[in-house]
């Protein structure tokens, strides 16, 4: 591909002035009738030299051109790919306000479809419009963007120069649309629940607050759509999930967001065994409809999602990674020391099952390639669990761990309103001790079991982190379309015109 010689690259800068005394008429609509990939399908073959004898109607962005005496030639790319606009000076009306389009103007062409004698395949403008100018220069199209902050900031810009970009987002569509499919295709009923929560719930974090004017309340965003997603099961919806935009006040760095997605699902007459044979196949599933093979390349490093994958118990992980010879029943004092010698900082009030926590999350989480289900978690930190069947003291949950990093959580639900209740109890004291993290008394939740919930499995996907792993990119803000930044200085007002 030829650099446009009368446009060199510049800067993502401020506004660029504009020529004196030209003023653009721009239309309200252009009717379309190809788009760059049609054409290139219906015509591609062509010999080089012929003319089609087709007319068509494209439009996108010009982000090429060069002009060679009587004869211009610019690259126009719409969201299916790009195609040369070939403009003879004989042919194309007002040949010299073509020539000088600008590099990330907007423009409708219409004319026949030909294949110059270089083997381009071209549409010959018979008739252009400008539908939108640039006004602002665009970076280098042959790099694409280097600096990621101006990626993360100007995705506007970042999707139009890098492919990569473009190809990570259409990515992650496709894995919505699948998954979604796949779960239809099981009898799973998709739902929205509120995002504004009374109580925050369904999960260990910090929420976002505001205050409802009308009704004089404040109100949380959700940290997680459970506890409405398990009303429902109690409601009658055996098979339910949503797809939900959470947010979280936490911090931010390559796994976190404050807002992302998570996939929710609630099986009624399923345990946390039937969820991991979904989990596993749901992924799988998407690796071979995305990627073509189960077996995969994460940052270099190959990956195996093939069911089944592998299950160990959290606390035999942890002595393995650890070299600790720890359990519940181990002396609180003990675990302490063992987290103050790994500088772990702990709280007063934390009890075993918290401390075991922190030590499998700074000592094993991020060794662990995976693909491997953690299962049978303290209860301590797990207040919405069941209590394991054979293990008192734990309960039946699992994290799917892929590449280091938690993919997915899930519990086997837990269903008696007065364990509970007093669960929420526990929770509210460290709320009122300070953790900012811990639940609060969700009453309308514990009104809910006390009609009844049957034994469920639930599940928790983090879809940023699923488009991470299948698109082979490091950061969360690669498949966040505007992930949240730090603010930028503001930028100063161009000059007026003199």
């Amino acid at each position: 591909m030829r650099r446009a010689l009368s446009d060199p690259p510049r800067p993502v800068a401020g506004p660029r002035a504009q020529p004196v005394g030209r003023r653009v008429s721009i239309p309200y609509r252009f009717e379309t009738t190809a788009t760059a990939g049609e054409c290139h399908q219906r015509h591609g073959d062509i010999e080089a030299g012929t003319e089609t004898g087709q007319t068509v109607s494209v439009a996108g962005r010009i982000m090429l051109r060069r002009v060679q005496g009587k004869l211009a030639f610019a690259t126009l790319q719409d969201a299916s790919g790009r195609i040369q606009l070939f403009a003879p000076a004989k042919v194309t009306p007002d040949h010299d306000g073509f020539c000088a389009l600008s590099l990330g103007d907007w423009v409708g062409a219409t004319g026949e479809v030909m294949k110059t004698r270089t083997g381009e395949l071209s549409v010959k403008v018979e008739h252009w419009e400008q539908l939108a100018e640039a006004r602002r220069s665009f970076p280098d199209k042959w790099h694409g963007l280097s600096d990621p902050d101006i990626r993360f900031r100007q995705r506007y810009v970042d999707l139009w120069v890098t492919e990569e970009a473009r190809q990570t987002f259409r990515l992650r569509s496709e894995m919505m649309s699948l998954t979604r499919r796949w779960l239809e295709d099981r009898a799973f009923v998709e739902v929205e629940t509120p995002v504004f929560h009374p109580v925050p719930g369904g999960a260990l974090a910090r929420p976002f607050s505001t205050h409802h004017n009308a009704l004089d309340m404040e109100l949380f965003l959700r940290i997680a759509p459970e506890l409405y997603l398990k009303r429902l099961v109690v409601g009658g919806l055996e098979r339910v999930y949503e797809i939900a935009r959470v947010f979280r006040n936490e911090g931010i760095s390559t796994r976190h967001n404050p807002e992302f997605t998570m996939l929710e699902l609630y099986w009624a007459y399923a345990d946390y065994g039937d969820i991991m044979e979904l989990v596993e196949q749901l992924v799988a599933h998407l690796a071979l409809e995305l990627k073509g093979t189960t077996v995969i390349s994460y940052g270099g490093r190959e990956l195996d999602l093939t069911p089944p994958w592998p299950r160990s118990r959290f606390i035999d992980l942890l002595a393995t990674h650890s070299g600790l010879d720890v359990d519940l029943d181990t002396p609180v004092e003990e675990l302490r020391s063992h987290c103050a010698d790994r500088e772990i900082p702990v709280k007063d009030r934390w009890g075993s099952g918290k401390l075991l926590l922190e030590l499998y999350e700074k000592t094993t989480e991020a060794e662990l390639w995976g693909p491997v289900f953690v299962c049978d978690y303290p209860k301590e930190v797990s207040p919405l669990a069941r209590e394991h069947r054979d293990h008192p003291g734990w309960v039946e949950r699992f994290e799917a761990i892929v590449a280091g990093r938690e993919l997915a959580n899930a519990f086997s639900e837990l269903t008696d309103p007065d364990e509970q209740r007093a669960r929420f109890e526990e929770q509210a004291a460290d709320r009122e001790a300070g953790d900012a993290e811990a639940m609060a008394v969700d009453w309308d939740y514990l009104r809910a079991l006390e009609f009844g919930l049957p034994p469920t499995g639930g599940l928790g996907v983090g879809m940023d982190r699923l488009a991470m792993l299948l698109a082979d990119v490091p950061s969360i803000r690669d498949v966040i379309l505007f992930p949240t930044l730090r603010p930028e200085p503001p930028e100063r007002p161009a000059p007026p015109e003199s």
